[in-house]
C-alpha cells in the first residue's frame, strides 16, 4: 500500500513540476503579482489610518497674554501666510512668565517635556531659558537683544547649535533715542536711565549707551531697578537729578509701562522706551523696531525647520522696519512743544 502510494505521489508531483515550468515567464509573474495586491492594499489601509503627525510649537514669553496679544497676532498670521493654520495643521503651545522671569526655567522646561518640535521665544530672558532646558529642540528667537553678546549663538551669519531668529539688536538704537530726547529737554541734560543689573540686554544697553551720551553731550544718571519696588525711590531721585528718563529693554520694565509712564508724567519728566506700547500706556516718546514685524518674520523660521533646516545654519536677521510713535497729549501735559522735525518723522502721533 505505501509503495503505491509513494509512486502516485511522485507522479502528481511531477505532472505539476512540468505544468509550473510550462507557464511562460510573464504568466508567473502575473500571478505572483496579483497574490500580492491584497498584501498591499492592507498595508495602504493600514497607512491610512494612522493619524498625521501635526507640528507642536511652544510659544515662550516673560510677559503677559494680554501684553503680547499683538506680537502674537502678527506671528499666526506669518504662519498663516505659510500655510500654517493654528488648530489644524500645526499646533501652538503658549507659556507667559508674567513678569516673573524666575518663572522661565520652569516653563521652558515644561515645554521640553511636551516635546515641542520649535520653542519660539519673544526676547534675550526666554530664549536663554529655552537654550538652558534644551540643546535638541529647536529654538527660534522673534526679537532678543545682542544674541552673540549674551550667548544664544556664536556669530549672526552662521550661529550654530539649535537657536536662530531674528534680533531687535540695532547699533544706532540707543544714539538716536537719546538724540530725541535732547531735542526736547534743555541744554547741558542730565537723563536718568532705568536699567536691570540683573537683565542681560539691560545690563547690556547701559553699558552701550555711555559712549554716545559723552558724543552727544549728555549726562546719564544711573537708577538701578532689580524688583518692582523700585520705581518710586528712582523717580523721587530722578525728579531731582534728570531732565528726562531713557528706560531700557527689561521684562520688569515692559511689564510695568502703565506705572513708569504715570511716574514720569507726575514728576514731569519726559520719557523714551523701544516700544510703541509705552506711549500707548501714557508714555512720552517711544523709538525701536516694528516687533509685530520682528513676530510675524520669526514665522519664516518656523517654516523652514519645520521642512528640514538646521537652525545653526540659518543666519540670524536684524530689523528691518522701526517706529517713531509721540503721545502729543503727553507733551501737552508736560508743557513740551514737540519739535516739528520731531513729528514729521514719526509714524504715529498720539493726540
Amino acid at each position: 500500500m505505501d509503495c503505491r502510494f509513494n509512486r502516485c505521489r511522485d507522479a502528481f508531483a511531477a505532472r505539476s513540476s512540468r505544468r509550473g515550468a510550462a507557464l511562460p515567464c510573464k504568466t508567473r509573474r502575473a500571478l505572483v503579482f496579483s497574490a500580492t495586491l491584497p498584501a498591499l492594499a492592507w498595508a495602504r489601509a493600514i497607512r491610512a489610518q494612522e493619524p498625521v503627525k501635526v507640528p507642536r510649537i511652544g510659544l515662550l514669553s516673560p510677559y503677559s497674554h494680554a501684553a503680547t496679544s499683538a506680537w502674537r497676532a502678527a506671528f499666526l498670521l506669518g504662519l498663516g501666510e505659510l500655510g500654517w493654520v493654528d488648530g489644524k495643521n500645526i499646533n501652538v503651545e503658549y507659556r507667559y512668565a508674567e513678569g516673573e522671569t524666575d518663572r522661565l526655567i520652569e516653563l521652558a522646561a515644561d515645554l521640553v517635556r511636551l516635546k515641542v518640535d520649535i520653542i519660539v521665544t519673544s526676547v534675550t530672558p526666554d530664549a536663554l531659558a529655552a537654550q538652558r532646558a534644551t540643546w535638541a529642540i529647536p529654538i527660534v528667537m522673534a526679537a532678543s537683544g545682542d544674541p552673540v553678546a549674551t550667548g544664544l549663538v556664536k556669530n549672526l551669519s552662521r550661529p550654530g547649535g539649535n537657536v536662530t531668529g531674528l534680533s531687535q539688536m540695532n547699533s544706532q538704537m540707543v544714539e538716536k533715542r537719546l538724540q530725541l530726547l535732547k531735542e526736547m529737554i534743555p541744554d547741558d541734560p542730565v537723563v536718568a536711565v532705568l536699567w536691570n543689573p540683573k537683565g542681560a540686554d539691560s545690563s547690556q544697553q547701559w553699558k552701550e549707551m555711555q559712549a554716545p551720551a559723552r558724543q552727544l553731550g549728555i549726562k546719564l544718571h544711573s537708577l538701578e531697578i532689580r524688583n518692582s519696588n523700585d520705581f518710586d525711590r528712582a523717580f523721587e531721585a530722578a525728579s531731582v537729578q534728570a531732565h528726562a528718563i531713557f528706560i531700557t529693554p527689561d521684562p520688569l520694565f515692559g511689564t510695568n509701562l502703565s506705572r513708569i509712564s504715570g511716574l514720569a508724567l507726575r514728576n514731569r519728566l519726559p520719557s523714551i522706551f523701544h516700544v510703541s506700547a509705552f506711549t500707548d500706556a501714557g508714555g512720552l516718546l517711544a523709538y525701536g523696531p516694528d516687533r509685530s514685524d520682528l513676530f510675524r518674520r520669526s514665522a519664516t523660521y518656523v517654516d523652514r525647520i519645520l521642512k528640514g533646516a538646521k537652525p545653526g545654519d540659518l543666519p540670524v536677521e536684524q530689523p528691518t522696519k522701526f517706529e517713531l510713535v509721540v503721545n502729543a497729549k503727553t507733551a501737552k501735559t508736560l508743557g513740551i512743544k514737540v519739535p516739528q522735525s520731531i513729528l514729521m518723522r514719526a509714524s504715529k502721533v498720539i493726540e
